[in-house]
This record gives C-alpha cells, structure tokens and sequence, in this order.
C-alpha cells in the first residue's frame, strides 16, 4: 500500500516484464522512474504468501520442525509453516499447516502479526499465529514432505536462535513477536 508521506521516495513502474512463472514464485524484471527523474531496473519475487505458527504445548514447550531444504543442501530447524494456498484464508492456511506438519489442533489462536522475509527482492508476507489447548491428532505432511517433530522450552528456543542453531529468518522473526507473550 503507498503512503503519501513516502511520496518523494516512489519508484514509478514504466514497464514490467516477467523473467520466470513457476510453480511457487514470479520473477519480474521492471524499469523504473527514481525519484531524482533517473531510471533503473528492479528485479523482484512475487509470492502468495504464508503463515507460521508458534505452536505452545500445555508445558510451554514449542513445536518446531526439523526438514531438509535444498536450497541450502541441509537440514534446517523452523517452526511450523506453509504457503497459503489460492483463495485460502490465512487463518484456515495456519490451522491446516499446523495439522499437517505437527499432527496438532488448536483451540486458541492468536494473531502476533506479520513479516516480510526479504523487502530487497521479494514481496513475501508471512502471517504469524500463536496457537495454544493443543491436541494431538496425528500428522498429515504433504506428498514429498519430510519433516521431524521437535520441541523446545522458550527459553531453550531463545539460546537455540542466539547459537546459530537456528538460522532461519521467519522463525526468528516469530519468535521475537511471540516471546513476550510465552513468557507472560
């Protein structure tokens, strides 16, 4: 959404162009206006978005999940989280992506807010949830999804984000908005 206020920062799109249409992003390539009169180029991801979830056991635990990402060529520790599907709610999106991944239903949910992972080349927004009342009800990963089911006490996840055991951004984004609500 454009804001008025930002006004003499603006970049105005002269043309766009799509570099890649796959199955999970959109690369575009646009020529700009900048706002000193001069033009430039833009290369950006487009994505439908996602939801991560910080799942809380009645112990206080959180559920994370352990997968194999092949863009790194190994093993990443993430709390649970997927891409909403066309249409798809972002809330409906959590609820599935829990299920799924953990085997857990929830009966509190709790907005915390909203990222963007990388505001340099991609519009990616990932809704952020709070789940709590856990039930276990058995996992339904994804064709071709191959995951381990891990928990941690917060303070146990807050040593592993500051130990660089985990790495990933939107799992750390998450959990500097959920802390303060783990631990009140």
């Amino acid at each position: 959404m454009r804001n008025p206020e930002d006004d003499h920062l603006y970049e105005a799109t002269l043309s766009s162009e799509t570099v890649f249409d796959g199955v999970v992003i959109k690369l575009f390539r646009d020529r700009i206006r900048l706002p000193d009169g001069s033009e430039g180029i833009r290369e950006y991801i487009r994505h439908p978005g996602a939801v991560l979830i910080v799942a809380q056991l009645p112990d206080t635990r959180l559920l994370f999940v352990r997968q194999f990402r092949y863009a790194l060529g190994r093993s990443v520790l993430e709390l649970p989280a997927g891409r909403i599907d066309p249409g798809e709610a972002p809330g409906d999106c959590a609820r599935r992506e829990l299920l799924e991944e953990t085997g857990y239903e929830a009966r509190d949910w709790r907005p915390l807010g909203s990222i963007h992972t990388c505001v340099g080349y991609s519009d990616e927004r990932i809704d952020v949830y709070l789940a709590r009342e856990l039930t276990e009800v058995g996992a339904e990963p994804d064709d071709g999804e191959f995951l381990e089911i891990l928990s941690l006490t917060p303070d146990a996840a807050e040593q592993a984000a500051r130990d660089g055991r985990v790495t990933d951004a939107k799992t750390l984004s998450a959990l500097f908005l959920a802390l303060p609500h783990l631990r009140g």
